[in-house]
C-alpha cells in the first residue's frame, strides 16, 4: 500500500507539471522528425578541382558528376589558389608528373578527388590497351596478308608493322594544406565539437544557476532592492562569463596540445570565436532558464533548444539539406560558430573574412541580452 501511495505521488505531481509532461512527449518526436528529414537529403558530395596544364584526355577522364573542374591559367602556388577560391583541390602537371593539392578540410571530398584521380588513370590504360589490341590485330591480320602474297611472290617483302604508341604513365605527388593522408573524419569534425562543448556547457551551467537563484529566492531579494534590472544582468554576465572564459581556455589548450590539432589560421581569431559562442550560450542560458521551474526542467529543453543546434553546425553539410532546413540552419548561433572556426582552423581565414559571421553572433548577443532584461521584469515584485 505504501508502494502505492508512493505512485501515486509521483504521477500526481507529474500530471500537475504539465510544462514537464509536454517537454517529455514532445522532444523526442522533435528530435526524431528533425532527424528523419535531415537524413533524407539525398544531396551526394561534389568536389572543385583546379587544373593547371594537365593533358585534355586526363582532364575529361577526371571529369565526372562528382568533380567539378576548373581551369586555372595564373601563375598562384596552388595553396593560393585552393583558398582564394575554396577550392577542394588544385591538380598541376609537368611531363608525366602530376602535383595534386588538396585542402583536406573536407574528407570526404579529398578522397572523391583522389579516388577520381586513380579511377581517370585506370580508364586511360584501359582505354589505351583496347586502342593497342585493336592495333595488334589489325596488323597481325595484315602481316598474314603479306605471307600469303610473299608465299605467292617471294620478291615481295614482307612489312613489319609499327609499334603501337604506349599510353602516357603519370606519376602522382600529393600534398594536404590541412592535415595529413591519416587525417580522419575526426579532424574535420573537431573544430565543430570544440565549438559545441563550449556552447553546451556555458549553456547549461549559466541555466541551471540562474535557476538556483531563482528557486532560493536569491533572485527575488535581489530584485527587491534599489539595484537595477541592468545591473543584475551584468553581474550575472560578468560572474558566469569569467568562469565561461576559463572553461573556454581550457577546451581551447587541452583541444591544441592534446589532440594536437592543427590550425591554419589564428589562434587568437579561435579564441575570439569561441568567446563569442560562450557569450551566446550565456545570454541564451540566462533567458532560456526563465521559462524552467526545475533543474529537471531545464535539462529537458536541451533537446530542443541544443540537440538541433549540433545538427546545423556541419557535422552533416547544410549544402546537402533541403533548402528549408538550410533556412532553419541560418537561424542558429553555433552554425556561425562552428563554421567560423572551421573556416579558420582548416582553411586560415582571416578576422575579415569571418567577420560577417562574428557580427551576427553579436547581434544573438545583444537580442537575448534584450529578452533577458524583459523577463527579469516579471520577477520583481515590489
Amino acid at each position: 500500500m505504501r508502494i502505492a501511495g508512493m505512485i501515486k505521488r509521483v504521477l500526481r505531481e507529474m500530471l500537475r507539471d504539465k510544462r514537464t509532461i509536454a517537454l517529455m512527449f514532445i522532444a523526442p518526436l522533435f528530435i526524431l522528425t528533425l532527424i528523419y528529414f535531415l537524413f533524407q537529403s539525398n544531396g551526394t558530395t561534389t568536389a572543385t578541382l583546379a587544373v593547371r596544364g594537365v593533358d585534355s584526355t586526363l582532364v575529361s577522364a577526371v571529369d565526372t558528376d562528382h568533380v567539378t573542374i576548373k581551369h586555372d591559367t595564373s601563375k598562384q602556388s596552388a595553396d593560393k589558389v585552393i583558398r582564394k577560391h575554396d577550392y577542394a583541390g588544385m591538380l598541376i602537371q609537368k611531363g608525366d608528373k602530376l602535383t595534386l593539392t588538396l585542402a583536406n578540410s573536407d574528407q570526404t571530398k579529398s578522397a572523391v578527388l583522389k579516388q577520381s584521380l586513380q579511377a581517370a588513370q585506370i580508364r586511360l590504360k584501359t582505354k589505351a590497351a583496347a586502342s593497342a589490341i585493336k592495333r595488334e590485330a589489325a596488323a597481325i591480320k595484315k602481316l598474314q596478308q603479306a605471307l600469303a602474297a610473299a608465299t605467292r611472290n617471294p620478291a615481295v617483302a614482307a612489312q613489319t608493322p609499327a609499334q603501337p604508341s604506349q599510353s602516357k604513365n603519370y606519376t602522382v605527388k600529393t600534398h594536404y594544406l590541412y592535415g595529413s593522408s591519416d587525417s580522419t573524419y575526426f579532424d574535420t569534425l573537431l573544430p565543430i565539437m570544440m565549438g559545441f562543448v563550449v556552447f553546451f556547457f556555458v549553456f547549461l551551467i549559466s541555466g541551471i544557476a540562474l535557476l538556483k537563484e531563482r528557486t532560493t529566492g536569491t533572485l527575488y531579494r535581489l530584485l527587491a532592492t534599489p539595484v537595477k534590472r541592468g545591473e543584475i544582468i551584468s553581474g550575472y554576465l560578468a560572474g558566469y562569463g569569467a568562469f565561461a572564459l576559463v572553461q573556454t581556455l581550457l577546451v581551447l589548450l587541452y583541444t591544441i596540445f592534446v589532440f594536437k590539432v592543427q590550425i591554419i589560421g589564428s589562434i587568437w581569431n579561435v579564441l575570439l570565436i569561441n568567446i563569442l559562442l560562450a557569450a551566446v550560450a550565456l545570454t541564451m542560458g540566462l533567458f532560456i532558464s526563465t521559462f524552467a521551474s526545475s533543474e529537471f526542467q531545464m535539462m529537458q529543453f536541451i533537446p530542443i533548444v541544443v540537440i538541433p543546434q549540433i545538427f546545423f553546425s556541419g557535422i552533416i553539410p547544410v549544402s546537402t539539406m533541403p533548402n528549408w532546413l538550410q533556412a532553419i540552419a541560418h537561424i542558429m548561433p553555433l552554425y556561425y560558430g562552428a563554421t567560423s572556426m572551421s573556416n579558420v582552423v582548416e582553411k586560415g581565414a582571416s578576422l575579415a573574412s569571418i567577420a560577417p559571421s562574428l557580427l551576427i553572433l553579436l547581434v544573438f548577443v545583444a537580442g537575448f541580452l534584450m529578452l533577458n532584461l524583459v523577463t527579469m521584469r516579471k520577477y520583481r515584485n515590489v
